[in-house]
């Protein structure tokens, strides 16, 4: 009876130990501001563990460790062979990867595997470069302004249920209607491909706009986050010690506005992508899908590092001033010590998207 019991306290653990391991795994997939080690072929024990994190400054750090009861342990890089002494040449090796890899200005997916690829680094079938499957369930409703006009071009209605682009691959795969197969052959015919090859183009067709839905859910939860943050900044300016300071009202109209500018430029850019995509149904051939997958990806960079950036400061104020709140004097060290330092990185990385072409 006493073993029996043990055994399913230790099973209860494992599994619970699991769970929660897997719940670890799918945060830092579907996160723009961390990056598993997993991901990266290294030589040094032990890092395989680790992740490359953002932190507010917007600075890479090496996540070590992470729970409830101690927090998570943060390294610089530099101070990484400390860590493992016995493997020094190792960590030399690998540090090289590491700061190529922590320059990036995110840690989301896509920008990921772009910045691996550029290291010569394989990326496909890295399952930890791929969202979740929750996260890409969350992302249905997104994808439906993508996936509707691609049943109506083929079908010619948007009533089929589909929950991602997987289902369209199987529904093209065996069309059950002549007229589909007819508008199939016509698509293929227009994107200069075969008929077999259609089950292709709708996986890249369906990961370019997945990463555009992705994308689009962190900004439509990041926006009214950031403007949420600048009332609750703005409140400070009414008080005497700030309106005595000259400079500190200067600092604080400077953030707002560059928050501002920064908000609705890159939701001006979701819109250019919107129509640019509502085009391609308009008149599709192969060269306004390569124009159009190029300019989305071309974009990946830049989004996921102003997302990224707005996302890292905008938890921590939630999660410093929960229920709002704080007076003057704490809210502006708080802009000053936290908001302030990596800010106009974010503004230099959406002002040169501005310089593009959309």
């Amino acid at each position: 009876m006493d073993g029996g019991a043990s055994d399913t306290a230790v099973d209860t653990k494992t599994a619970a130990e699991t769970e929660q391991r897997k719940a670890w795994d799918d945060e830092a997939r579907d996160s723009l501001h961390i990056l598993p080690l997993s991901s990266i072929p290294l030589e040094t024990p032990g890092l395989q563990h680790a992740r490359l994190i953002k932190n507010v400054r917007l600075q890479t750090v090496v996540e070590m460790f992470r729970d409830a009861q101690t927090g998570s342990g943060q390294v610089s890089p530099r101070h990484i062979p400390a860590y493992f002494e016995s493997y020094k040449d190792e960590v030399e090796r690998d540090l090289v990867k590491l700061e190529k890899i922590g320059a990036a200005s995110s840690f989301d997916v896509y920008s990921s595997r772009i910045e691996l690829r550029r290291l010569n680094i394989d990326v496909n079938n890295v399952e930890s470069l791929t969202l979740s499957d929750r996260k890409k369930a969350e992302l249905t409703s997104y994808m439906r302004v993508f996936t509707r006009p691609l049943m109506e071009y083929v079908y010619g209605t948007e009533e089929l249920q589909v929950a991602d682009v997987t289902d369209i691959i199987q529904l093209f795969a065996n069309p059950n209607r002549d007229e589909a197969l007819r508008n199939l052959r016509m698509m293929a015919d227009r994107l200069d491909i075969g008929l077999t090859d259609i089950p292709k183009f709708l996986e890249e067709y369906g990961d370019i706009f997945l990463s555009l839905a992705y994308f689009r859910k962190c900004l439509d939860e990041i926006v009214p986050e950031v403007q949420r943050f600048v009332g609750w900044m703005g409140e400070i300016r009414s008080s005497a010690e700030v309106k005595r300071d000259s400079r500190q009202m200067r600092m604080l109209d400077e953030i707002a506005r560059d928050l501002t500018d920064i908000a609705t430029s890159i939701t001006g850019r979701f819109e250019s992508f919107d129509n640019r995509s509502k085009d391609f149904w308009s008149d599709i051939n192969a060269d306004t899908f390569r124009s159009i997958r190029e300019l989305i990806s071309s974009h990946h960079v830049t989004i996921g590092g102003v997302l990224c950036g707005l996302a890292v400061k905008m938890n921590l104020w939630k999660h410093r001033f929960a229920r709002g709140g704080g007076g003057p004097n704490r809210r502006m060290e708080f802009v000053k010590s936290e908001i302030l330092p990596g800010l106009s990185h974010i503004k230099a990385l959406e002002q040169s998207a501005r310089t593009g072409h959309l």
